[in-house]
Order: structure tokens, then C-alpha cells, then sequence
């Protein structure tokens, strides 16, 4: 949203490509980074012509923004006095001989903004807050209008490109490693100022949702397709009768939504050691700790597919996938032969995306307190909060934390591992079970660190966060998950992985069951661009097959349907697809299972830009 949000602000439209290493600079500095003189050369090389979109998100990837601390120690090297404060002589000698030199009347000018008392020294620290405040406060403006504008919120960014994003991008758009798809023009330009490459989308900017030239009308492709509601179906996968003598395993997990939108979750490996008919779930987990109540996010779907695990992640092919569903539960029922396969959990992100924070109050929920004693502990919210993390963690289901599942947690909150021995340190001042840390020794872990920090609750809250919390302590931005593998003949054993590929191989497994379920069908006049639209008991997935030699843009129409949410988010956008490559082009569920839902979308070719 932030990517949307601050391209919107400079560019009529996400089809406008970054035209100068000017563009781009204001671009940047709309999304809240400061921008080096080194750092625009670094992405706008004399061989650049243009950028699009995706690569912006790309860059915005590499280019974190700029903190309050880190200006504060730049300013401080200048403090020759060290008493909070820079005369003006000291900032302009800094700021043009130093760096990015800048010129003496930019020096003025920023010195006339914040030396607000005019005494000819600028209070650095105020500066600082006054700099981050005010760009914070650009992006919110930003936002608000994105979210206030229904005609932009009918835009779509991101190609969801079936390949991992590359680590930098391209010099020019033609050689893009980062695909563009970005929504149709707008019939009205917003009101923020425009950059003079706008005027050139203008004689285009009609109505997205009926393509003007005879060449859309030539090349678009119709899709309606009624869909009953899941109340009133019966499961076409029963439960095998002697379920309950068959060998069980199961394995616990949680689909993490990240900040560009994509969705990630571990994997998990599933060793057999002789053929044998499986019986294999995948559903929502409830941790609600009422009875009557179900945890909000047990409507989320969810689906689970099959890989044989190859000698290399290449050499793995898709085996089968739960196509059926039995209220929570996503069903696969058949046959496997002795081996070892990757299970790769899945879920469409129609249900699982970003909520507004407006209607959240601006003073978060207390995590720790002081006692009668003057000493600090967990409020009852945050261990109830704890007592459930720990339960999504704890992968095996056995009531305790070892030192891999404790890793997982780590690496999704910290990004770094424990060792061997800091796991041992933790079983001295922990309490522990079998060498693993119970739900209690979870608590004073917890204790332990915001002790550290004097009843500071920032790291508390990261953790909190990276685990899908808000700060009003509700989980939405994540969807906690079970996995059962019931075998007939023989003991199923499934481990957890954190593969890098991970993500790459879903893409490919979710690729080929639409190929293999779906019809090829080709946009009219093109041939060489198919369309596949899978059709399941409960989802609907299209894709685009480009075979021709050069990238095709494809304008999506969904605003017939009725009762349906994209995994999109709006109901009309177009994606790039690049040569010789599939691309998922979205995910559709009904809005309300309960009742009848209408899928009717038109596919067009838009004319090469």
C-alpha cells in the first residue's frame, strides 16, 4: 500500500514509467527515503531510459528509510560542542564540502525552516523529529487518499511473477528483472501534481473497464461461471470409515502476510516408508479459548499440495493437491508410494491482507506493569497473547519448545538463530522439560527481556508484530494452521523445513495444478497467449501462458462478478507478463460462503505501450 500510496502522489498511473533520475529522486523521497546522489546513480546508470513500477518496489526493497537515530548521529559528528546545538557556519561547512555537497542558499534555506527562534543555531535533535514527522506525515496523507479514492483503489500493482525477486533491478524497463503489472489508466487525474511524462497517458486514459480500441475488443476472452454456495454442498470426500485405526501424524504452522503483500509460511517434508492410502487435512487452527467462539480467521482458506522431492528442487513434480473441502478442513484422499515428499501449504490471500489501522485507538494495550512491589511482570492480555504464539510454535504439539521449533520462532521475530549455547543458558534460567522450554519457561523468557529494557515494551512489540499481532493485540495479519497425514499401511513422519526455494516451488506446484485442471484457451487474435482457468470446488485461479518472444500486457475485468473477493483486491487491474512465462493472474472466493457466487471476468490484450 505504501509502494501504491507514494507512486499515486507523483504518477497519474502505475503504467507511467520513471521518465529522469529527477522522477525517480521524487518518487523516493515521497516514500520516505533520502535519496544520495550515489544512491540515484546506483539505480539510474547512463544506460537507463526508463523504470516502471516494479522496479521502484524493487528498489524500495533495497533502500530502507531513513531512521531518527542515524540522523541524530550524523548531526552529532558536527556538534564540535557537543551541546545539542550546530551554528551556521558548522552546518554549511559540513553540507558543501561533505558528501552530497549542497549549495550555500539550499544551507540558508534549510536553516531558515528550522532554527525556529532565529538565535543562528539549529537544535539538531528537533530537526531530526521534525524531518521523520514530516515525512511520516506525507505518507499518511498519501494513504488516505489512496484509501479514499475508490477509483484508485480499482488499481493493481505487482505482478506476482512466478520467480523469486531478484535482489536489484534492471537499467532499463525492456530488461526488467521485476515484471510490471499495474492497474489501466485513471479516467480523472488525482489532484496532486503531475510530472510532464503524464501527458503523454492522457489520449488513453478513458474508462479501464471497456477497453476503447477495436484491438481489445479483437483480443478479449470471456469467463462467467456460477458457483453454488459451500453450505449447501456435501462433502465429495468422506472420511474413510476406520479413520480413527489408521497411523496419524500431524504438524502445526502459521501463513505470516508480509509487508509487500506476499505471504509466507515454513514447509514441511513427509516421509513414507512403504506405499500406503493416505488421507490427507489441511485447515485453520482455532486458539480461541472459548467454546462458543471460533478464532476470526477459521474462514480463511487454505490448500495443501504434494511435491516429490527430487534429487534437486528442479527435479521435483507435482503428485496431488486437497481439492475437496469439509467445512474447515481442505481434503486430499489416495494412494502415495514409499518416498519422501514436500507438503507446501497454501493460501489464496482473497482473506488474509493488509486491515486499515484507522479503526484501531491510538494508545496500544499495556504488555507489562508494575506490581505492589515495584516489580515488573506480563499483564494478563499479553501472556493470554504469549500462551497462543507459544501454541503455534510448538509445530509438534506436545506442550514444549525445542530448540528448532524455538528457532523458527526466532528467525521469524529476529532474523537470527540460537546457539547451542545460549539454548543452554535458556535451560538454567528457564523453566524446562526434556532439555525444552515449557509455556512457562516461554513467560519468563518474555519477562527476562522486557526486564532488560525496564518495562520498555518496543522489542516486545516487534515480536509481536512479526507474529501477525496489532497493537489492539489481535491477530490479523496472520492465519495459524494444522496439517493431519492419516495413513492405512504404515507411520507418516513429517518434519518442518525453511527452504529458501520454498517459495519458487510453490509458485511452480500452483502453476502446474491450474495447467493440468484448466482448459488452454487463447485471447482472441493471439494464439500465442493462453488463458487457463481453474475451476475448484471452492476457488477459482486463472493464469496466463505468454509463449510469444516479447512481454504482453492483460487487462483483467471482474466488475460483473457478484460475490466474489480477488486475491487482487479490486476488481480491475492488468498484469505484465513477460516472454516465454506463466504468471498467476488471481485467486477468486466468494465473498459470503453462504450464499451463490458468479465469477464473470473479461480478459483483454492491452496495446503495447
Amino acid at each position: 500500500m505504501q509502494c501504491r500510496a507514494a507512486y499515486l502522489a507523483v504518477f497519474r498511473s502505475s503504467l507511467t514509467n520513471i521518465a529522469s533520475k529527477h522522477q525517480l529522486c521524487r518518487v523516493l523521497q515521497q516514500a520516505g527515503r533520502n535519496p544520495s546522489h550515489a544512491t540515484l546513480n546506483k539505480y539510474w546508470t547512463p544506460r537507463t531510459s526508463k523504470l516502471n513500477f516494479d522496479d521502484f518496489c524493487e528498489i524500495l526493497k533495497c533502500e530502507k528509510q531513513t531512521e531518527e537515530n542515524e540522523l541524530m548521529r550524523a548531526f552529532k559528528k558536527m556538534d564540535v560542542n557537543g551541546d545539542g546545538y550546530i551554528s551556521h557556519s558548522e552546518l554549511e561547512k559540513a553540507l558543501t564540502t561533505r558528501g552530497d555537497k549542497m549549495t550555500a542558499e539550499e544551507v540558508n534555506a534549510i536553516f531558515s525552516i528550522a532554527d525556529t527562534n532565529k538565535d543562528g543555531k539549529l537544535d539538531y535533535a528537533e530537526f531530526c523529529r521534525l524531518l521523520v514527522s514530516t515525512v511520516e506525515q506525507c505518507q499518511v496523507a498519501a494513504l488516505e487518499r489512496l484509501e479514499a479514492d475508490a477509483k484508485l483503489k480499482r488499481q493493481n500493482f505487482g505482478s506476482q511473477s512466478e520467480s523469486p525477486p531478484k535482489s536489484s533491478v534492471s537499467s532499463s524497463s525492456s530488461s526488467s528483472s521485476a515484471p510490471a503489472a499495474a492497474a489501466a489508466t485513471l479516467p480523472q487525474p488525482p489532484e496532486t501534481p503531475r510530472t510532464e511524462s503524464d501527458t503523454a497517458l492522457k489520449k488513453d486514459s478513458r474508462s479501464s473497464s471497456r477497453p476503447s480500441s477495436a484491438r481489445s475488443r479483437r483480443s478479449s476472452l470471456s469467463n462467467a461461471i456460477t458457483m453454488t454456495s459451500s453450505s449447501t454442498k456435501a462433502s465429495k470426500m468422506p472420511e474413510p470409515t476406520s479413520l480413527q485405526e489408521w497411523h496419524h501424524s500431524y504438524m502445526k504452522g502459521c501463513f505470516f502476510l508480509e509487508d509487500d503483500g506476499s505471504i509466507s509460511s515454513l514447509q514441511y517434508q513427509l516421509h513414507l516408508p512403504q506405499t500406503t492410502s493416505v488421507y490427507l487435512t489441511i485447515q485453520p487452527l482455532n486458539l480461541s479459548h472459548r467454546p462458543e467462539k471460533s478464532s476470526s480467521w477459521m474462514n480463511m482458506d487454505t490448500a495443501l499440495f504434494v511435491m516429490s522431492a527430487g534429487e534437486t528442487k528442479e527435479d521435483s513434480t507435482l503428485v496431488c493437491f486437497t481439492e475437496s473441502r469439509d467445512k474447515e478442513k481442505y481434503v486430499w484422499k489416495g494412494e502415495l508410494s514409499t518416498g519422501t515428499y514436500y507438503l507446501l501449504p497454501f493460501t489464496s490471500g482473497c482473506r488474509l491482507r493488509k486491515k486499515s489501522k484507522k479503526s484501531l485507538s491510538n494508545k496500544p494495550v499495556e504488555l507489562v506493569y508494575r506490581t505492589d512491589t515495584g516489580e515488573l511482570d506480563l499483564t494478563r492480555e499479553f501472556r493470554e497473547v504469549l500462551s497462543d504464539i507459544f501454541e503455534v510454535i510448538d509445530l509438534d504439539g506436545n506442550g514444549l519448545l525445542s530448540l528448532e521449533e524455538y528457532n523458527f520462532f526466532e528467525l521469524r521475530t529476529s532474523g537470527e538463530k540460537c546457539d547451542k549455547e545460549a539454548w543452554a543458558v535458556c535451560k538454567e534460567n528457564f523453566d524446562t522439560r526434556r532439555n525444552q522450554l515449557t509455556r512457562q519457561g516461554f513467560m519468563e523468557l518474555n519477562l527476562m527481556e522486557a526486564t532488560e529494557k525496564d518495562g520498555d515494551p518496543t522489542d516486545l512489540w516487534v515480536t509481536l508484530e512479526a507474529m501477525g499481532y496489532n497493537r489492539a493485540l489481535e491477530l490479523v495479519e496472520a492465519c495459524p494452521f494444522q496439517i493431519d497425514v492419516h495413513c492405512e499401511g504404515t507411520q507418516p513422519s513429517v518434519q518442518p523445513l525453511s527452504m529458501d526455494s520454498g517459495s519458487r516451488l510453490l509458485n511452480q506446484a500452483l502453476q502446474k495444478s491450474i495447467v493440468a485442471r484448466a482448459e488452454a484457451r487463447p485471447l482472441r487474435g493471439q494464439d500465442s497467449v493462453l488463458l487457463y482457468t481453474y475451476r475448484g470446488e471452492h476457488r477459482i485461479s486463472s493464469l496466463v501462458a505468454n509463449k510469444t518472444n516479447q512481454k504482453v500486457t492483460v487487462h483483467v475485468n471482474n466488475e460483473q462478478s457478484r460475490n466474489c473477493c480477488s486475491s487482487r483486491g479490486m476488481s480491475v487491474f492488468a498484469v505484465e507478463v513477460p516472454a516465454r512465462t506463466k504468471m498467476v493472474c488471481q485467486h477468486v472466493l466468494p465473498t459470503n460462503d453462504k450464499q451463490d457466487w458468479t465469477y464473470c471476468c473479461v480478459e483483454s490484450m492491452l496495446p503495447c505501450q
